[in-house]
């Protein structure tokens, strides 16, 4: 794979701002893209074409190779190996179940121990003494469906991650079908997995197609890609947890959403109308409100309802416990708005 550019400040534009008592404090720099249904772009912000990495973004196409290696993933299974969830019970009891079917142990996990970022379960674990989990990991789920794949065709369970490996192969494959592109380059995620580095633009028509996949009839469909839609919106609190903002966003908008380590969110529309989200620092926080208000300006999903909706998932600016400013939208995503 070549080497490429990386995303640099001087490709950025301001999508978001952080404000303190009336004061800017902080200044969110990325770049972000809006698709219509068709595949063509409606709303480029900022540089949409120098390779990202798509971090956990990548997980619904992941899910989907293990699906297309034979693996049986049903409802909330199916979730939570598209998701990055935040280690409730429920959630460790789905995973476990995954295994259990699967015929492999916790210790087969690769993914690393971790504590889980739900406040109920990680109490549990502290007062068993059981200490952090892989199970806990936020990314089990996707992990628990490649071992599954491994089982059901013999491969190697102890090189599951490595990039030679049949079913990583086989998610290369995938990804590079859903974007339209070659991978621009390959390195080791959080989880200790393969990930790729691919244009905005890219991920966006791979989440498009996705999106897309319920209402394919025919041989255009692909069963398992609407699956993997259908379980994401009808379990979305397996994605990620009640109340975060992936799974409201999914729950009270019907629209798909993936947030990836730094930075990366991406949403998606039935119709295919997709927004992609890269922030430069890597956080997150800015990420639901920028995407959300450029579908809306892009007039792909309901003005008010948006409103509605980010009133419960972008968090105030506090101070002292009380609220004392707020994320708001930088220059160039205002823009939109006329």
């Amino acid at each position: 794979m070549a080497t490429h550019a990386t995303f640099t400040a001087d490709d950025a534009v301001e999508l978001a701002v952080i404000e303190r008592s009336g004061f800017v404090e902080s200044r969110h720099l990325g770049s972000a893209v809006v698709l219509a249904g068709d595949g063509s772009v409606v709303t480029e912000l900022g540089d949409i074409r120098t390779p990202v990495y798509a971090r956990s973004a990548l997980k619904p196409l992941q899910a989907l190779a293990s699906m297309r290696s034979g693996v049986p993933l049903r409802g909330p299974q199916v979730a939570i190996a598209c998701g990055s969830h935040v280690g409730s019970l429920d959630h460790l009891d789905v995973v476990e179940g995954m295994l259990k079917a699967a015929g492999v142990r916790e210790a087969d996990l690769q993914c690393p121990p971790a504590w889980p970022r739900d406040e109920e379960a990680r109490a549990w674990l502290v007062r068993t003494e059981s200490g952090k989990r892989r199970l806990a990991h936020n990314c089990s789920g996707k992990h628990a469906a490649f071992l599954w794949a491994c089982s059901v065709n013999g491969w190697g369970r102890g090189s599951y991650l490595e990039p030679n490996h049949p079913l990583q192969q086989r998610v290369l494959e995938t990804i590079e079908e859903y974007t339209g592109e070659p991978i621009a380059h390959l390195g080791i995620d959080g989880c200790g997995a393969p990930v790729a580095a691919m244009s905005l633009t890219g991920l966006a028509r791979a989440y498009s197609q996705l999106a897309k996949a319920p209402g394919m009839r025919g041989e255009a469909g692909d069963a398992r890609a609407a699956t993997i839609v259908t379980s994401m919106l009808d379990y979305a609190w397996a994605v990620q947890g009640k109340g975060r903002e992936n799974t409201v966003v999914m729950d009270e908008l019907g629209i798909i959403a993936k947030i990836g380590a730094e930075g990366i969110l991406v949403l998606a529309t039935p119709q295919g109308a997709t927004a992609a989200v890269k922030m430069l620092d890597g956080s997150l926080r800015a990420t639901t409100l920028v995407g959300l208000t450029m579908l809306a300006a892009a007039d792909a999903v309901d003005i008010p309802e948006v409103a509605r909706v980010l009133e419960d998932v972008v968090e105030p600016v506090m101070g002292g416990g009380r609220a004392v400013g707020r994320i708001r939208l930088g220059r160039a995503v205002s823009a939109l708005l006329g």
